[in-house]
């Protein structure tokens, strides 16, 4: 599938021959295009790194498209992957949870999470499974008055649609907005639950710490303070400064990286560490200064606008969605090991959502029918790719 409306004519014709390629070989590879954009090194980090010991990860990956898992969701935006190998989509406007068979890709409607209210950028987003019990589901969403994050039990044996309890509300008053509302959840290796949230439009709540707007939220299942390992014992505030989060994960030697969507000038691709403040709205991108944590990699929004991240064979994945691409930034540590490479640019559109399988496997979610895109048919899909 190729979709030369977005690629310029010489990338289109090129674009056109990997098509046929696909089609043959029922894959497709892409060899990545490195990124042109020239920034400075990221701030030294104020507490000592492995960098000089770690192995780096090659300059060079690779990503082949295995397959199309599913296709024809509707505004997708988050992912969950469930024991033996099924997935859990969350749909945004219409605030469904499905379950997508792993191996034929049926997809089966779990049930609609009440009390979505999905306006603008908000509705049903993120969603997580903590790792010691898949029959129970966590969800970030947006309803009339804040986003909030619940927890709700999942009973595949009852009749579709049927199969989700009544959710149970951890923690609510997470500031909404028309924009910015974050949404992405995940539990980390310490079985904790991390949250990305948004300013909402108003910017000045992401250096306020009493604010839930503009942070990185770490807490525990139950959606308390951890007590142990936050800046403040009694918050589960974790990291601010924070524009609009929409991308975590963990690499392994147990750190956080997070996307970020900038304004104008830069994204950014962060690495989180407690009670650091990454300087929204007073700094985006790399600035140096005092005070404030420069990002690792930044990006012009037209080339990512980012959204999901994972970590897997020792890069950083960030899926874009204004720049329709999955960009790979290889590591040494804490650095960057090469400059960014691009993959997929504009064959699927805008890219929402990407998880790691734990190995070498990614499932890719496409997000061209949120009224940003331009849906063709069989929009959106679910892929699986094979990285390196």
């Amino acid at each position: 599938m190729v979709r030369s409306r977005y690629l310029p004519s010489i990338r289109a014709a090129g674009a056109g021959l990997a098509a046929l390629a696909l089609l043959a070989s029922g894959c497709s590879d892409d060899s990545g295009t490195p990124s042109k954009e020239s920034s400075r090194p990221a701030s030294p980090s104020e507490e000592p790194s492995p960098d000089g010991t770690a192995s780096a990860a090659p300059a060079k990956g690779s990503v082949k498209v295995e397959r199309t898992i599913t296709t024809g969701l509707r505004a997708p935006w988050g992912l969950a992957p469930l024991p033996g190998g099924d997935l859990l989509i969350s749909t945004r406007n219409s605030g469904k949870i499905f379950r997508v068979d792993g191996r034929n890709g049926k997809k089966t409607e779990l049930g609609q999470v009440p009390g979505v209210g999905a306006s603008g950028e908000g509705g049903l987003l993120g969603i997580a499974v903590p790792p010691d019990d898949a029959k129970m589901i966590y969800a970030y969403f947006t309803t009339e008055s804040d986003n909030r994050i619940v927890r709700m039990l999942y009973d595949s044996k009852k009749p579709r649609g049927d199969q989700l309890g009544a959710p149970d509300t951890i923690l609510k008053g997470i500031p909404r907005g028309e924009i910015h509302n974050g949404g992405r959840i995940a539990f980390g290796p310490d079985k904790m639950l991390y949250a990305g949230t948004g300013e909402s439009g108003e910017g000045g709540l992401a250096q306020d710490k009493d604010s839930l707007g503009g942070k990185i939220l770490r807490m525990t299942p139950d959606g308390e303070p951890p007590g142990q390992g936050n800046p403040q014992s009694d918050s589960v505030v974790y990291s601010y400064g924070h524009r609009n989060v929409q991308g975590l994960d963990w690499d392994g030697d147990k750190r956080l990286w997070a996307s970020e969507f900038g304004q104008n000038t830069w994204d950014e691709l962060n690495l989180i560490r407690p009670g650091k403040n990454y300087g929204w709205p007073d700094a985006e991108g790399k600035t140096g200064r005092s005070g404030f944590v420069d990002p690792l990699e930044q990006w012009r929004p037209a080339d990512a606008s980012p959204s999901g991240l994972a970590v897997a064979e020792g890069s950083v994945w960030m899926a874009g969605l204004r720049g329709e691409r999955l960009w790979r930034i290889p590591l040494k540590g804490t650095k960057p090991a090469a400059r960014p490479q691009s993959f997929l640019d504009g064959r699927y559109g805008r890219l929402r959502t990407v998880v790691s399988d734990g190995a070498d496997h990614l499932w890719l979610v496409t997000n061209e029918t949120d009224s940003r895109g331009t849906p063709e048919k069989g929009d959106d899909r679910i892929l699986k790719l094979k990285v390196s």
